[in-house]
């Protein structure tokens, strides 16, 4: 078997997660965050859409990670998010991580907002 090591260029992959925080390239930020090209961020949760919709032209791919467990999104968020031609990707919070890990080390222009475990 060959093992290859993943490079992720300057974007961070998600390290770790836990109750109240997540672990990204290395660094610990608590609560509910957003990992995109651009950076990791503070995020306010569904009623702070400002952070994603500038994102629009900087990624092709949006998971939203809704906590433990996997959730819809508010119908406000989703209409939002919607009208401005994002498509944001409901999934929990670990399956998000790991699959925004998998195509970001694919090269992938990809964003991820966290609602923390």
């Amino acid at each position: 078997m060959r093992l290859n090591e993943i490079e992720y260029n300057d974007a961070k992959p998600v390290d770790g997660y836990g109750p109240g925080f997540f672990r990204i390239g290395g660094e610990v930020f608590e609560g509910p965050v957003i990992v995109s090209p651009s950076g990791i961020q503070s995020w306010g949760g569904y009623d702070d859409t400002a952070a994603l919709l500038a994102l629009k032209d900087k990624v092709d791919v949006f998971f939203v990670g809704t906590g433990e467990e996997i959730a819809h999104l508010p119908k406000e968020f989703r209409e939002v998010m919607e009208e401005a031609g994002i498509g944001a990707e409901p999934m929990s919070s670990p399956a998000a991580c790991r699959t925004y890990n998998v195509l970001l080390s694919e090269g992938r222009r990809v964003a991820l907002a966290l609602l923390p475990v």
